[in-house]
């Protein structure tokens, strides 16, 4: 038959020649990928430093959200529970009840509890809070610090430059590693996040 080629027989040692040397690449490329994934960054998210922030009122105004990402967030286990609460009640309120006239938060985002005497409970309630701070600055002057702010990253949409990073005066928004976003005070911050990564 002219114009066709027979096809040639492939012997058993190129055969094998050949398989080698696909193995081979495989390997490599492989070894390249490990290599390559350990040497990639972690990804990374902005967070505040609840050590460094000073309640300036920029977050709830400086977030490209509205309302902001930033959300007060309560560490029960340092709080007190007092009645005269420094993050719930205005600065020298004559009646530590829960009027209007006597509460610090402008929205209404915190919730006191009476526990039993001389004990409450105060919750947040996210979907109210602003991120003024007014509560985390009067928590910090008259108690110990229990409520703070942090950037809620189911809310956040993580741009590259932050607008409220960009305006804080304290610098306190940093960046963090994606699998541990939050930065947490008393023994909150000792445990492990929830579907955080063993390291």
């Amino acid at each position: 038959m002219k114009g066709k080629e027979t096809p040639t027989a492939v012997d058993r040692r190129e055969f094998l020649r050949g398989g080698a040397r696909v193995a081979a690449a495989l390997a490599v490329g492989g070894l390249a990928g490990v290599i390559a994934g350990r040497g990639k960054t972690p990804e990374l998210v902005w967070q505040i430093n609840p050590d460094k922030c000073q309640q300036c009122g920029r977050c709830a105004t400086e977030c490209v959200l509205a309302p902001s990402a930033v959300k007060c967030v309560h560490a029960y286990d340092v709080c007190g529970y007092c009645k005269l609460c420094g993050g719930y009640h205005q600065p020298g309120a004559r009646v530590q009840d829960t009027a209007a006239e006597n509460k610090l938060c402008p929205t209404d985002a915190i919730v006191r509890t009476f526990v039993e005497d001389p004990y409450y409970e105060y919750r947040i309630v996210e979907e109210r809070c602003n991120a003024c701070g007014k509560c985390v600055k009067g928590c910090a002057s008259f108690g110990n610090s229990s409520l703070y702010l942090q950037v809620r990253h189911d809310r956040c949409v993580n741009c590259n430059e932050c607008a409220i990073a960009r305006r804080c005066p304290a610098q306190a928004f940093v960046r963090v590693p994606a699998d541990h976003p939050y930065l947490l005070r008393g023994d909150q911050g000792k445990k492990k996040p929830r579907g955080a990564k063993e390291t």
